[in-house]
């Protein structure tokens, strides 16, 4: 590496919005986030799951073919 092109990489603490604090090494000494594998929902299990099956029918019901009007008799019925 050339000498004094390089920023410094020292100790560094991330803190969340949530209180955790997390000790790393950074080229910042402070790096302030709001949200982190602490708090976030997909690592805490508080995921909230999507109803695609609501999503599906209501994508149908609106875009979806139109039923076709039950075929009229003709009155060319056999016996």
């Amino acid at each position: 590496m050339k000498k004094k092109i390089h920023p410094g990489y020292g100790p560094s603490t991330i803190r969340c919005a949530c209180g955790a604090v997390v000790e790393t090494r950074s080229t910042k000494s402070s790096i302030s986030v709001q949200i982190c594998s602490s708090c976030h929902p997909f690592f805490t299990g508080k995921q909230k799951l999507v109803d695609t099956a609501g999503r599906i029918d209501r994508f149908k019901k609106k875009y979806g073919r139109k039923k076709e009007a039950p075929a009229e008799e003709t009155g060319n019925e056999t016996a």
